[in-house]
């Protein structure tokens, strides 16, 4: 299962058996000028799991998801989807990589002249779907992400946390197998917030969606961390918090700080960290 793995009494996190990763970057090296942005970065991802990037405002967080889109070139180093070495495509190319790929912005990025629901159904009309197709899809990501009472609705009558919430369920409309968010949940109240992470949890538990959540944000690392989706005997999906009986083996943190890699592993790893700059991070809420 890629939600837990039961060992008798004993549950651990394990790397998923995946041999071929979704997302991996190999030495990856990029600047601008004489400002080094990445330096020497090295990670991977597999199908299904979540990698939440972390760290201060101008790390490379964002860059790093610019460049998984092919928006920019690394100075050196191999970035590859699927397998495939993609840092060096032709633009031409690279369209059928990123037909793999949804992204949610901090804004929502919406059109402000379609309905929530032409929002969902644009990318699907210009893939040329037949219309019954499109509603299906339409109508399965819009109860996905609860937002059936406002189909008729348009982005300037929504709230920002639900303008957020249509991105989502536009970027799942023709079942990508990443989506990236960058920093979704800035500007959010807590309680929005925590709705829109519960939503990227849905994702990667119930769609097995490979994704990346870049975020700044204490409160989104502990949530993502701690809770988790399943299917229960009805076939309802019921959000859960996790417990002493279980852990999760499809999330993992990677931390930037001055554009190299300082940490990647558990969050039970990175509490424990005894690093100086982790450690500012993860009891910032206690200074």
């Amino acid at each position: 299962m890629p939600l837990a793995q039961n060992m008798n009494d004993a549950f651990v996190k394990t790397e998923s058996q995946s041999k071929i990763p979704r997302v991996e970057f190999r030495d990856v090296c990029l600047a601008f000028g004489d400002k080094i942005v990445l330096d020497g970065v090295s990670f991977r991802i597999n199908p299904g799991e979540m990698k939440v990037i972390l760290g201060q405002s101008g790390s490379g967080k964002s860059t790093i998801l610019r460049l998984v889109l092919g928006l920019l070139k690394p100075n050196s180093g191999e970035i590859y989807i699927n397998g495939e070495e993609v840092a060096h495509l032709r633009d031409e190319d690279l369209s059928q990589v990123r037909q793999k790929m949804s992204i949610v912005f901090q804004e929502g990025a919406l059109f402000d002249s379609l309905s929530v629901y032409e929002n969902i159904a644009y990318r699907p009309r210009e893939l040329g779907w037949p219309p019954e197709k499109i509603d299906a899809h339409v109508q399965r990501v819009m109860e996905f992400a609860r937002l059936g009472e406002v189909a008729d609705e348009f982005p300037e009558a929504l709230s920002g946390g639900t303008r957020r919430l249509v991105a989502i369920a536009r970027a799942m409309v023709d079942n990508p197998e990443i989506i990236l968010f960058d920093e979704p949940t800035v500007g959010l109240d807590p309680p929005t917030a925590r709705r829109l992470c519960e939503a990227a949890v849905r994702l990667r538990d119930l769609e097995a969606v490979t994704t990346m959540f870049v975020t700044h944000r204490l409160a989104d690392v502990r949530y993502l961390a701690s809770h988790y989706v399943l299917k229960n005997a009805d076939g309802a999906s019921e959000l859960l918090e996790e417990n002493g009986k279980l852990c999760l083996t499809n999330t993992r943190f990677l931390m930037i700080n001055e554009g190299k890699i300082v940490f990647d592993g558990t969050d039970e790893q990175l509490w424990q960290a005894d690093d100086k700059f982790l450690h500012s991070f993860t009891h910032e809420d206690e200074e």
